[in-house]
């Protein structure tokens, strides 16, 4: 009775033993970097960091060509554009013409 614990004991010790070791963090320097790429290429892709500051208007465009260039983008936007015909859909690769 008394060996039957003692096995089982020690089966559930090197049970833990073993769990535990599946735990550890096996890329400290790797996780210390994660995200970092990603930053880098959107902080590449702003030209002014500090434009959020600037509370100078615009200029260089008036106000008649600024409103004509917003009402076509929305415009733009209220009918659906048509799916295209023909083109590619209706090549015939891998055929020969008699």
């Amino acid at each position: 009775m008394k060996s039957e614990w003692i096995k089982g004991m020690s089966a559930g010790l090197l049970a833990v033993a073993v769990l535990a070791g599946c735990t550890a963090t096996t890329t400290p320097r790797l996780d210390e970097k994660f995200g970092e790429a990603a930053n880098m290429a959107k902080a590449q892709q702003v030209i002014n960091p500090d434009a959020s500051q600037n509370r100078n208007p615009v200029t260089g465009i008036d106000g008649q060509a600024a409103n004509s260039s917003i009402d076509n983008y929305h415009k733009a936007y209220e009918t659906p554009a048509a799916a295209p015909s023909g083109g590619i859909g209706i090549m015939n690769v891998g055929t020969t013409l008699k």
